[in-house]
């Protein structure tokens, strides 16, 4: 934690950099240019490679990734700019993403060793000035968070992550970095960071009881008026939030992707560096509603894909420097190649990540695909359902109830090959680092539960042709929010209206009374209200062990030493329409 560091986000925190005068406007007044890069959700990709292709990467839009191809870019800037007229900061999701941060979390911790983190040393050499915390920061727990953070040499900022029970900030709210101008006053930027209130639900498990997190229009609100106190000419918010004011959650917590909310609200923000929602916006103006003027926004997309690039022009008006212009554009990381320093750098933690996502856990009888997962029962899903099945019933000798199970399409593109299956296939096919619960819940709980899944099926008139690319998705709600329920049978009639979608809900052939139990093996996320489910945060928690899904997929293939669909395949759902099967 960085509270004893509070001290040092006044004057001993800043920094000085050279910058150099432009010519002077017709007036008289001396005009220089400040340029701030910005990344966000690198998700610890720090080079350019696939680990679950164990290949380049590659898509049809030709996009690289990494902090390797960030920092070829970065040193691009800093080469027409000047090094030392610039500043690099990023909005968050760093250290979780790729089997590069899961293996130095996870196998090989960090915390356990002394390592460097990957993220920790490809971020230092490439010389960020501010990093903000994202949700996924949170991920791994607390200690292993605070160990990244000594690692870094720049702040790690979160000014609305705060102490659960002091209400005092739990990491560095904010930092000012000094410009020397030539000649002239030196230029102050202070930028503030802000981290995404959904942790408190997404890692209810890493952070209840120990932090808060405040709503970002409110913290600004309270730190903006201290860092202009501080006397920075520029202020630039660094948020880990989206801008579309919108949450995927209810309303218990504060608003999750309140970005512009913060610029139209909170006077004295000049700029706000945004992530979270993984799109690219190369510049977005917002007027605040209070002094009337322009909020420049811009996000980087995802992943190193993009470098956002600032620009703020600067002119001295009574003896105070005021920014006169603003400018933002979004910089594709394909238009160069690797930093062979970082490559370098990373190269023995890459190596040791590559060997472990190539081993191999077991055989498969046949090739097992997950490209129809979202309109379809497959076998690899129904993989999925059985590991959690069998972990909840070995947990469970006692128990005497059912027991279902919860899982969502989190790829269309992962594969079990016919043959070996190494860890990297079942990291592909389970992307995220989610722990195994299980709840009890009624049959009439499981009913309303599956109408809200089948929210994701776009609605089917009569006639129309059956056109899988337009099915699914509605409202644009992700794959990772299309749940399926194994251990009962069931229909979704996509002709009829969301709400009303589920039917022949039937439990060992017959009909399931409302009030029956049953125990339901479920992730972390969606037992926390990840996504809105109705019931699972309320129902009774029957087993947490804090089991990995993908590790005990991985330990339950390597204990079987064969995946044979023939043992777990179970086609108990389909989609109708009018009662007639869709496929």
């Amino acid at each position: 934690m960085q509270t004893k560091k509070l001290a040092a986000t006044g004057a001993a925190a800043l920094t000085a950099l050279a910058l150099v005068a432009l010519p002077a406007h017709a007036s008289g007044d001396k005009s220089v240019t400040v340029t701030v890069m910005g990344t966000s959700d690198i998700h610890s990709n720090a080079l350019n490679w696939d680990y679950f292709k164990d290949a380049a990467y590659a898509d049809k839009q030709g996009n690289t990734i990494g902090l390797a191809q960030v920092s070829s870019l970065v040193n691009k800037v800093r080469a027409e700019r000047g090094a030392d007229h610039t500043l690099l900061f990023d909005s968050g999701d760093t250290i979780q993403g790729t089997p590069l941060a899961y293996y130095y979390a996870k196998v090989e911790p960090i915390t356990e060793t002394g390592q460097t983190h990957p993220m920790a040393k490809a971020m230092n050499a490439i010389g960020y000035d501010a990093v903000t915390l994202g949700n996924h920061e949170f991920n791994y727990g607390l200690p292993l968070l605070a160990t990244w953070i000594r690692q870094m040499r720049a702040p790690v900022l979160g000014a609305n992550a705060v102490h659960a029970g002091s209400g005092l900030p739990a990491y560095r709210p904010f930092v000012i970095k000094t410009m020397k101008v030539k000649g002239d006053k030196p230029i102050k930027v202070g930028v503030l960071g802000l981290t995404n209130p959904g942790v408190a639900i997404w890692d209810k498990a890493n952070v209840e009881g120990k932090l808060r997190f405040t709503d970002l229009v409110e913290s600004a609100r309270k730190w903006v008026p201290v860092i202009r106190g501080l006397g920075a000419d520029v202020v630039v918010v660094t948020a880990h939030a989206g801008d579309s004011g919108m949450s995927s959650y209810g309303t218990d917590l504060p608003v999750e992707n309140a970005s512009a909310m913060v610029a139209e609200q909170v006077p004295g923000i000049d700029a706000v560096l945004f992530g979270h929602a993984h799109n690219e916006v190369a510049q977005r103006f917002v007027t605040n509603k209070a002094t009337g003027q322009q909020v420049l926004l811009t996000e980087p997309g995802k992943w190193g894909q993009r470098l956002s690039r600032l620009d703020f022009t600067l002119t001295k008006q009574r003896g105070k420097w005021v920014v006169t212009g603003k400018s933002s554009a979004t910089l594709n990381t394909n238009t160069v190649t690797e930093d062979p320093k970082i490559v370098s750098l990373l190269k023995p933690q890459h190596d040791t990540t590559v060997g472990y996502v190539n081993k191999v856990v077991a055989k498969s009888a046949e090739e097992l695909s997950a490209a129809e997962s979202p309109y379809k029962d497959t076998p690899i899903l129904d993989y999925i359902q059985q590991v959690q099945t069998e972990t909840v019933k070995a947990a469970l000798p006692g128990n005497t109830l059912p027991v279902l199970s919860i899982a969502a399409p989190f790829s269309r593109t992962a594969v079990f090959p016919a043959g070996d299956v190494r860890v990297r296939d079942v990291a592909g096919l389970y992307v995220y680092d989610n722990t195994l619960l299980a709840i009890k819940l009624t049959g009439a709980q499981i009913k309303d539960y599956l109408e809200y899944s089948a929210r994701y099926f776009n609605q089917l008139n009569p006639g129309d042709p059956v056109d899988v690319t337009k099915l699914t998705n509605a409202g644009n709600t992700p794959d990772y929010n299309y749940d399926q329920l194994s251990g009962v049978s069931y229909d979704i009639d996509v002709a009829k209206p969301a709400g009303q979608r589920i039917a022949n809900l039937t439990f060992e052939g017959a009909p399931i009374p409302a009030g029956k139990e049953f125990v339901v093996a479920i992730n972390n996320y969606r037992q926390s209200g990840g996504g809105g489910f109705p019931h699972v945060t309320t129902a009774p928690v029957l087993y947490n062990a804090q089991v990995e899904i993908r590790q005990a997929l991985i330990e339950y293939a390597t204990a079987k030493g064969t995946i044979n669909p023939a043992d777990f395949a179970s086609a108990n759902w389909r989609l109708t329409r009018d009662g007639a099967p869709l496929f």
